[in-house]
């Protein structure tokens, strides 16, 4: 506790700071991710103030970020179009989905599998990251310019007919549910489907519109309409916000020129009267706790988004374990990888619990945090509380903030996010893997692919295909570089000096194999053309191992086909050398004692060679 208060002036002007950062952040998160900007502002308070109090990282300042809310925003369109476009009757099962990616945040931890997240492979994270962005800058275009496509009565009526065919199925679901049989009572259905409202009807359409201009691919398939429909006061707004982000940098960095950003456009919006569109105004007072996420829980509404939680919580992992390596360069620490994933779970469950949008350890916010004077704990708790404070005193000043200003806002933040470090590698790149006729660089391959498919397709699935690619290709390359050591070579080609004297009347009759290096998937093609380079006058065969340190399965049954087909030649064989894993191994399915006995094992090549004298005779 002593160490808690350590630096009370320090960390509440770095956690202050950093707050005020956060806070236009959050807004625009929030914005973004569909559930408004209270859900961001939540987020914020409960992820920075309770993973700060559990975590592992003293100076680390978390709350919703661009990965975690793009991530988020996928989940959400999801499940807010499984329930009818319906945000109030998705909201339970949105925010269990939320709960459970915190809850495996915190089991991750106590498994200790925080040491492991370093692993991921860095094409993938750059890809992914650069994807990020992209989804950001595509999404962000039509609110910069105005253009709410729910509002687009052309566009929404095109819906109208298929709104129509939604609702039918919906009453058609409902009397079977009922247990009515539709073929046998028309009149039931007829009389439901009469009170159908042209409001009914138009609320579906604007779901199936909002559904159609959704995501990347939605948002390029409306441009054309949004340009046609462009309000020039949010594009001004919008492009000033842009603007005095970049600009005010360049006069100073002490104040977050994003905060600056806002409170200047706002206040022109505002001061001149100017017929804007505000964000969704924010609730008064605490946070309300979520009860009805359990009330109304059905856990087949949750059940597909499983794996979806589980990779909002690994990306929340890699986000923070990131941000705590930085801060760790910053302040010379060391951070616990474990405790900062229970710290993150914690205040992920927690902001589910009040309606809060996910997010993770935020880069930015924590190096203003350590710049500013932060070092322990208490400055991301009072970032948290300062942001509680701005909540319960100034909501309703917040509700007057331009939607086009969180839309520039995160134009930049979208900018920002991109990997331009991996982007500059592409050229430079060793060009090691063929396509076709094309020679690429496998590195630059994952990142294209991971880039590409979560911009335009799933951000979820394409970190997967992009992990699995990458080990693919790891594996291929190990393999490649073991063979080359492993390389199948005879006695003529290649003597080892303790080999020199070996009866030259004997070489006919005994045939000395050399394997360098492990004995694995990667090099058992090379290995199983020993058999066929045996001269058909040797009927022994030495194996030195001196060099084998690992065999893996797909090594172990090689040899074993080896030692059957040539045990039906009347083919001895002898190994030298046998170290403790491949000998391990060999034990387990019985090459040894049943196919190659103790006698026939020796320490040194020179104990071996006096067995052959004493045991072979030469016969050509």
């Amino acid at each position: 506790m002593k160490n808690f208060f350590s630096n009370i002036k320090g960390d509440a002007f770095g956690g202050i700071t950093a707050g005020i950062v956060a806070l236009p952040l959050a807004l625009a998160f929030g914005v973004s991710s569909g559930l408004g900007p209270s859900a961001g502002l939540y987020g914020a308070i409960f992820i920075s103030f309770f993973a700060a109090l559990f975590g592992g990282t003293n100076t680390q300042i978390s709350g919703p970020t661009a990965p975690m809310t793009a991530v988020s925003m996928v989940i959400i369109a999801g499940i807010i179009a499984a329930n009818d476009g319906d945000i109030n009757k998705a909201l339970p099962a949105i925010l269990i989905v939320f709960l459970l990616a915190g809850l495996m945040q915190v089991g991750l931890g106590i498994l200790g599998l925080g040491k492991y997240i370093r692993y991921i492979p860095y094409p993938v994270v750059s890809g992914f990251m650069t994807a990020i962005g992209v989804i950001i800058l595509i999404t962000q275009i039509l609110p910069s310019i105005g253009y709410y496509p729910k509002e687009d009565v052309e566009f929404v009526n095109q819906f109208k007919a298929q709104a129509e065919e939604v609702i039918l199925e919906n009453i058609l679901k409902d009397e079977a549910g009922e247990g009515i049989l539709v073929l046998e009572n028309f009149k039931e259905t007829i009389d439901r489907a009469e009170k159908i409202s042209q409001e009914d009807i138009l609320k579906e359409s604007q779901t199936l519109a909002a559904k159609e201009a959704s995501g990347t691919v939605g948002a390029i398939k409306v441009l054309p309409r949004a340009l046609k429909n462009i309000s020039w006061l949010e594009l001004i707004l919008a492009l000033g916000t842009i603007f005095i982000i970049y600009g005010f940098k360049r006069i100073t960095k002490s104040i977050p020129s994003t905060l600056v950003a806002l409170i200047v456009m706002s206040g022109i919006a505002v001061g001149f009267g100017l017929d804007y569109r505000p964000i969704e105004r924010i609730p008064d007072g605490l946070p309300q706790l979520r009860l009805d996420i359990f009330s109304g829980f059905k856990l087949g509404s949750i059940t597909p988004y499983v794996f979806t939680a589980l990779t909002l919580a690994l990306l929340g992992a890699i986000d923070s374990l990131l941000t705590s390596v930085v801060a760790d360069n910053m302040t010379k620490t060391k951070h616990k990888p474990n405790k900062e994933l229970v710290g993150q779970g914690i205040g992920n469950s927690i902001a589910a619990l009040f309606g809060g949008i996910p997010g993770a350890g935020a880069t930015i916010r924590t190096v203003v945090n350590i710049n500013s004077g932060g070092k322990t704990k208490l400055s991301g708790m009072i970032a948290g509380l300062l942001l509680l404070i701005i909540l319960l005193g100034f909501s309703g000043i917040a509700s007057q903030i331009p939607a086009a200003v969180l839309a520039g806002i995160l134009i930049t933040v979208g900018i920002g996010v991109m990997d331009y470090k991996g982007l500059k590698a592409i050229p430079n790149m060793p060009r090691d893997a063929k396509l076709g006729p094309f020679k690429l660089s496998s590195e630059v391959l994952i990142m294209l692919i991971v880039l590409i498919l979560s911009a335009f397709w799933d951000l979820i699935f394409a970190v997967g295909i992009g992990l699995v690619i990458a080990s693919l290709m790891f594996m291929k390359k190990i393999g490649d570089l073991t063979a080359e050591r492993s390389d199948v070579k005879t006695l003529k080609e290649e003597v080892w000096s303790d080999e020199l004297g070996f009866p030259d009347n004997l070489k006919e009759e005994v045939f000395i194999k050399h394997i360098k290096g492990p004995l694995f998937f990667g090099s058992t093609s090379d290995f199983q053309q020993l058999a066929a380079q045996i001269p058909d006058t040797a009927k022994t065969v030495i194996l030195r191992l001196g060099r084998m340190q690992y065999m893996d399965q797909s090594g172990l049954y090689a040899l074993e086909d080896m030692l059957l087909e040539l045990r039906k030649k009347d083919v001895d064989f002898l190994f030298v050398d046998l170290l403790k894993q491949p000998r391990y191994m060999m034990e387990r399915i019985d090459i040894i004692p049943d196919f190659i006995p103790e006698e026939h094992i020796f320490k040194t090549f020179d104990e071996c060679m006096e067995w052959i004298k004493e045991n072979i005779e030469d016969k050509h």
